[in-house]
């Protein structure tokens, strides 16, 4: 965070690690760490209660709830000769911290920060359960032996949007990650990281904790930090302000931390090694129920969401097959072990994931698929003439058909973003089985790193991978057993492919119309009579389709919905042509989807409404009368529009 910030060359008191109370010191210019107002390394006494602020505790352990307090209102002024600034209130951590919607991808960020340190040394990232010290609770923790961060670096990470990661190469780039996943796991986070910088060893403990503010009734975000020198081979404390700020920070961390004593709190350095970072969050969150939100207990190798396990287990009532609960596309949701196997695309030469004390196993899903095709796609840049050149893996499941999971695993800068990405429409049969694997650097991830933001860009890709996909699955869905679309039925996609770029045609309209919804007979039967009998040419119900009258020189290629050529011999006709009735047909099947889904949410709107007002469960059901009423008159319309189109074709052949 910005603000005023002063340099101030510290003084450092010759004392060992025991020894705090004294005297005397030596001036130090090799470090400046400057000082900032918003997010302060010299906090106030940790029993005092600042002016004009109300001391709230933690009147809730669950993470949703845990912001749902009163800001008490702030008169107080800046000390004379300081310039005003905007306040940072310890509730924005909390409500910072909701980008993350599911916890995993807090410890994907988390994760990130360890990968990112690859190339300062970084070797191995510790995940695992460890005890606070004061409770006996579970906490969470994180380790690696990268390069760990010296004063300054220590400062920029516990301030809010300082990044300097601004390589291809590293994931991070907000500079917010670690403070919204820190707090999104759990209420506090205590940090220890050593540095070797210019040859000076060092050592910081930072603690960033929502406990403190809320319970001291802080109205900016403070951290306490304290620094050491352990250039020679003893901890000599970094001073960069006065003594009493130092040990105010220190006397701070041991009273909120889960370490009573300076004792404690060293010796949390003796496993780090010379230089690396451990990361600690405690007090974690509990789901609604009161329960730890993360399991530690059902896996001793792995580490779980609660909610998303119990969720799945229903499945097992519905008779779900035992493939799709042990499959990579289901597991990832509840199980760290299996999301943190597909988190990266390319497999670590030197580096490993230590879940609970077992390395994590790489899963490279384009490995994994049966009747493998690479595929090409060269998005162009709007703003440069360079043309990106994307590689794309798709395939079947090993499990296909058995088992329909399909999407795209769509990662950027090696890290995954969207996981099994659906991108074909629901209850479209076509693309079950077939997954897809890429890199899209082209485009710019949320600050979740959950999903992409909506760019031109990324409606373009979704447009082709939907494309590719459907391509794939209906030239090689006979290799796993399946039956593919008739021929009638390929001719008119490939015709209005060019034309249509969401890829959609006669035959997807027709097969999306849900077939449980209340429609007229005439318009289930025109939607029959657009998918072609692949054995016989004919059409499903028995009756002659538009796509096949004799009497028409039409070629099926050029009945393509967008085509801008129409047959020379239907001009001037005087009567409504094949083409005409089609693109008709089309537009009903549009508004016919329309209010068949606003019935379906007048539906549920009718159910919920049953528990508050009687009254308006009756304006909701007249309302859905209307809809019918709508529909059957659509249906009626497009039944006559039928008989119309029969007797002028008759009319024409005699």
């Amino acid at each position: 965070m910005s603000g005023k910030q002063k340099k101030t060359p510290g003084n450092v008191v010759e004392i060992d690690s025991s020894s705090d109370d004294d005297e005397g010191g030596r001036s130090n210019e090799s470090l400046n760490v400057p000082s900032t107002k918003k997010i302060s390394p010299n906090p106030p006494s940790p029993t005092t209660k600042p002016k004009n602020s109300q001391v709230i505790g933690l009147n809730s352990r669950s993470f949703w709830k845990a912001g749902d307090f009163t800001v008490a209102p702030s008169t107080s002024a800046p000390p004379q000769g300081q310039l005003e600034h905007a306040r940072v209130h310890p509730k924005f951590l909390h409500s910072n911290a909701t980008s993350h919607k599911w916890a995993f991808g807090a410890i994907a960020e988390l994760l990130d920060n360890a990968v990112d340190e690859i190339h300062n040394g970084a070797t191995f990232v510790k995940v695992d359960k460890v005890s606070n010290l004061q409770d006996g609770s579970p906490a969470l923790l994180f380790q690696d032996n990268g390069g760990g961060m010296d004063p300054v670096c220590i400062r920029n990470c516990m301030s809010l949007g300082y990044s300097s990661k601004k390589g291809n190469s590293t994931i991070g780039q907000y500079g917010n990650g670690f403070k919204t996943s820190t707090m999104r796991l759990g209420a506090d986070v205590i940090v220890f990281t050593r540095a070797i910088r210019e040859s000076q060893n060092t050592q910081s403990v930072g603690l960033l904790s929502y406990t403190f503010l809320r319970k001291t009734g802080q109205d900016d975000v403070i951290v306490p930090m304290v620094d050491f020198d352990i250039s020679n081979h003893w901890a000599e404390p970094l001073i960069y302000s006065s003594r009493d700020d130092w040990s105010s920070n220190l006397s701070t961390i041991l009273e909120w931390s889960p370490f009573a004593s300076k004792e404690e709190l060293m010796h949390q350095f003796e496993d780090i090694g010379s230089r690396g970072t451990k990361i600690i969050i405690y007090n974690l969150w509990l789901n609604d129920e009161g329960i730890f939100e993360l399991n530690f207990d059902d896996d001793d190798e792995d580490i779980r969401l609660r909610d998303e396990a119990n969720c799945g287990s229903l499945s097992k009532g519905r008779k779900r097959l035992a493939e799709s609960e042990s499959h990579i596309s289901y597991q990832l949701r509840f199980s760290l072990r299996a999301y943190a196997s597909i988190l990266y695309l390319r497999k670590f030469s030197d580096f490993n994931i230590i879940l609970r004390g077992k390395p994590v196993q790489q899963f490279d899903m384009a490995e994994e698929l049966k009747h493998p095709q690479l595929v090409t796609y060269r998005p162009q840049l709007a703003m440069t003439a360079e043309v990106a050149s994307v590689e794309i893996t798709l395939g079947f499941i090993k499990e296909a058909p058995a088992l329909g999971v399909c999407g795209f695993n769509v990662y950027h800068k090696n890290r995954l973003i969207r996981p099994f990405w659906k991108v074909t429409s629901e209850g479209n049969s076509r693309g079950k089985g077939v997954v897809g694997v890429l890199e899209a650097n082209f485009i710019e991830p949320a600050h979740d790193k959950q999903d992409f933001e909506r760019s031109a860009l990324f409606v373009r890709l979704e447009v082709k991978l939907k494309q590719i996909l459907i391509d794939y699955w209906n030239k090689n869905c006979h290799k796993i057993g399946l039956q593919g679309p008739a021929k009638g039925s390929q001719t008119l996609e490939k015709g209005s492919r060019g034309q249509q770029p969401s890829d959609q045609c006669i035959i997807d309209l027709a097969a999306n119309v849900p077939k449980e919804k209340h429609l007229d007979q005439s318009t289930v039967g025109l939607a029959a009579n657009l998918r072609q009998d692949s054995s016989s040419g004919q059409p499903a119900n028995g009756c002659r389709s538009h796509f096949q009258v004799d009497s028409y020189p039409v070629q099926p290629n050029r009945l393509a919905l967008g085509s801008d050529e129409e047959e020379p011999s239907l001009a001037g006709s005087g009567f409504t042509s094949v083409v005409e009735i089609c693109e008709d047909n089309i537009q009903l099947f549009r508004r016919c989807e329309e209010h068949v889904q606003r019935e379906a949410l007048l539906r549920e709107t009718v159910s919920a409404a049953v528990l508050y007002s009687h009254d308006s469960i009756e304006d909701l059901e007249k309302q859905l009368a209307e809809v019918r009423r709508k529909c059957a008159e659509i249906s009626s319309r497009l039944k006559t529009k039928r008989e119309n189109g029969v007797k002028q074709k008759s009319g024409k052949v005699s």
